[in-house]
Order: C-alpha cells, then structure tokens, then sequence
C-alpha cells in the first residue's frame, strides 16, 4: 500500500502491517525547464535550476501523491485513429496486390495447359 506521503507499507498475510519504504519526490525552481526524455522521463537542465529532495510527499512545495487514482490516458486519439486507417488502407492494398499477383498465375497455369 502507498499512502498520500509517499510511505509504502507492507500488509502481511497475518493482517500485521509494517513501513517498507519512502517514495522520494524532488522539487524543482523551474518545472518547466526540465527536457523531456520521453517515457514520463526528464532530465535537469540549468533551466530547471536545481532539485530540491523531499524527505516525505507534502511537505514544503512538493505535492501528494494520490494514491489508488488513475491516470487519464496521454494519447492523441485523433492521430492514432489517422495512423490506424493509414495502416488498414496499406493493408488492404497489399491484399489486393497478392489477390491480382495470384490471378496472373492461375491465368498463367491455365495458358500452359
């Protein structure tokens, strides 16, 4: 289990619970001049100025975390729908090149007979 301050604790078979662990959180002068590396990843520039880390989640300018919630998807419907139709049309258009290219050689066949 993760609680809202980053404090993960373990919940045993015999109901006995016990902390594990601590997520750290780091906090930034400038978010927005982190670069983005991709995969939820950034890396500190001198932009971001430099990191400030957490002892615990909520305390100072680091935020909660919150627990047990989901993220809403990050993916640009729109383009992804684009991409699938690209891919549908190229697939279908490779089905009729073997489709024809088989037809050649039955008519090829059947001229040899």
């Amino acid at each position: 289990n993760i609680g809202a301050d980053g404090i993960i604790t373990g919940i045993y078979s015999n109901g006995q619970q016990q902390p594990l662990g601590m997520l750290a959180l780091a906090s930034f002068e400038n978010p927005a001049g982190l670069q983005k590396v991709g995969n939820n990843m950034f890396l500190p520039t001198t932009n971001s100025g430099d990191f400030t880390k957490a002892v615990r989640a909520g305390m100072g300018s680091v935020g909660t975390l919150n627990p047990g919630t989901l993220e809403m998807s990050n993916v640009d419907l729109s383009r992804e729908f684009s991409d699938m139709i690209i891919t549908q049309r190229g697939f279908q258009a490779n089905s009729r090149i073997i489709t024809t290219s088989d037809e050649m050689l039955q008519e090829l066949v059947n001229l040899k007979r």
